[in-house]
């Protein structure tokens, strides 16, 4: 576990000593850090450099659409008109924490571009929130069975450092939560807005399968090494004895 003032508790796995990249990867409701800690193994991460993966647990709230009770969340849903809405405030709030964290890795001795964010369900709206309008340009942004959150206001707010960050979304086609159709809109709404984005549909409900596992941790490996080696050609390769 990992606490510190002022930033959520979080579960830490890292794949080797004085990790050099980090992925900070958000639960979905009613969940914890815990939710995605086990299948870290199963993503292949090569152990040189080191990935740091930070599991936050997001704050107990109550959850309007779960007639009020108590949960971690990252922020309040409604239903209006049949279809989920999340509660801005909410989502701004958690994108200040999630800032927090990023701020906390940097801190640690990894820079920005080293720096994934990854979510499901309501963790994955916050990474698409976060990650789109960070200052600095990040690693990747990962969004598993969501959408995107506050989509209006994209425009008007999206970062210039992340109009190329790669992204890679991932739906269930059988989603009753998030209908696949919603996370489509998401997905050309983006696009029209020039974001390069990696999509993927499974026959699953709101959930994550194997073949998806997979394919994340192919893109991951990609993208952390595609990173690696642009950091190579900007400062060259490390020399004997220095």
């Amino acid at each position: 576990m990992s606490e510190s003032p002022g930033l959520l508790e979080a579960l830490e796995v890292e794949t080797a000593p004085g990790p050099e990249a980090c992925v900070i990867w958000l639960h979905g409701l009613g969940a914890d850090g815990y939710d995605f800690e086990p299948i870290v193994p199963a993503l292949g991460v090569p152990e040189a450099p080191g990935v740091r993966f930070v599991f936050p647990h997001a704050p107990r709230q109550p959850v309007t659409i779960n007639g009020g009770m108590v949960m971690r969340a990252w922020y309040d849903v409604y239903a209006l008109e049949g279809e989920r809405r999340e509660d801005a405030a909410g989502v701004r709030a958690s994108q200040a924490r999630l800032e927090a964290l990023i701020a906390r890795e940097k801190a640690r001795g990894i820079r920005a571009a080293r720096i994934l964010l990854a979510g499901f369900s309501q963790g994955g709206a916050i990474a698409l929130q976060t990650g789109l309008r960070h200052p600095e340009r990040l690693a990747g942004v990962m969004a598993l069975s969501t959408f995107l959150p506050l989509a209006a206001t994209l425009a008007a707010e999206a970062s210039a450092a992340n109009r190329d960050v790669p992204i890679f979304l991932a739906h269930g086609t059988h989603d009753p939560l998030i209908p696949l159709a919603r996370a489509g809109r998401s997905r050309d709404l983006l696009q029209e807005q020039g974001y390069r984005v990696d999509w993927h549909e499974y026959p699953i409900p709101h959930a994550v399968c194997d073949a998806e596992v997979r394919d994340i941790g192919a893109w991951l490996r990609r993208v952390l090494g595609e990173q690696s080696a642009t950091a190579i050609r900007r400062h060259g390769e490390p020399r004997c004895g220095s």
